[in-house]
């Protein structure tokens, strides 16, 4: 694949300092022995400083660690939650440029984290307080339904190869699209040529298992967008399998191609 692709944006680590700080009031659960692990959540009120650039924050709560968004890099590090009091240790963040009010969401966000802030479950809502900030936040599943799979029309944002996941202005340029009809049929663009075809839906152990039977024109298009093109193709030839979060699809294809798309 030629070099226009691989314009990507590493991802590197930047540590954060951990503030030793206290939280808020004591806050109690709203359920007993619930806790926010294992869910995300996604920030709906900001009583104090508002996000910079708006927001929203994502939380997500996994495997003794918590990752957040809100806008320009993503944060993470280990946490703790006992005596509900949300602690954080070594947070490490991605070193992407933002423009505008949120190259200072970043900040926003560590300051919360490394605060102590104590916290509260109700149900899918979970409350965050220190002593400058409530932030109340919604379970995501709530928030921001799954989108469904059929029906949709799903375009490409993102390239998954063997070796890189690719995010250029040439993916965004040629803008490929999907849609799985509720029949089965499928149409779209791969970039330059359009898509037709069927796919098989059925499900599987990590996602609902997806096998594409399409055809596509011949036209020829400016090489930037034949190489997005040719990236499309292999990962919607055969058996993929389907993973979506909230208007997120992921596709991943046996023979390690894939791609991300938003529900438009």
């Amino acid at each position: 694949m030629a070099s226009s692709l691989l314009r990507f944006v590493p991802v590197l680590l930047l540590a954060f300092g951990v503030a030793a700080c206290s939280g808020g009031d004591d806050t109690e659960p709203g359920e007993p022995g619930a806790t926010p692990m294992g869910r995300t959540f996604l920030s709906t009120q900001v009583q104090g400083e508002p996000i910079p650039g708006g927001g929203p924050l994502s939380l997500r709560f996994a495997d003794g660690k918590v990752i957040a968004y809100a806008g320009c890099n993503t944060i993470s590090g280990a946490v703790t939650l006992d005596d509900h009091v949300l602690r954080t240790e070594e947070l490490a963040s991605t070193l992407i440029g933002c423009p505008g009010e949120a190259a200072d969401a970043d900040r926003w966000v560590d300051t919360l984290l490394t605060s102590a802030p104590t916290w509260k479950l109700d149900g899918d809502t979970l409350t965050l307080r220190n002593d400058e900030q409530t932030v109340t936040l919604l379970d995501k599943k709530v928030a921001q339904p799954d989108k469904p799979l059929r029906g949709t029309t799903w375009v490409v944002n993102g390239l998954i190869t063997p070796d890189a996941q690719i995010r250029s202005q040439a993916v965004i340029d040629a803008k490929p699209t999907l849609v799985i009809a509720e029949d089965g049929s499928v149409s779209g663009s791969a970039g330059c040529n359009r898509l037709t075809g069927t796919a098989t839906i059925e499900p599987g152990q990590d996602g609902e298992k997806v096998t594409f039977r399409l055809g596509a024109t011949k036209m020829m298009c400016p090489p930037e967008v034949m190489e997005v093109e040719t990236v499309v193709l292999r990962a919607l030839d055969g058996t993929t399998t389907a993973t979506i979060d909230a208007d997120i699809l992921t596709l991943r294809n046996q023979n390690g191609h894939g791609l991300t798309l938003t529900a438009q």
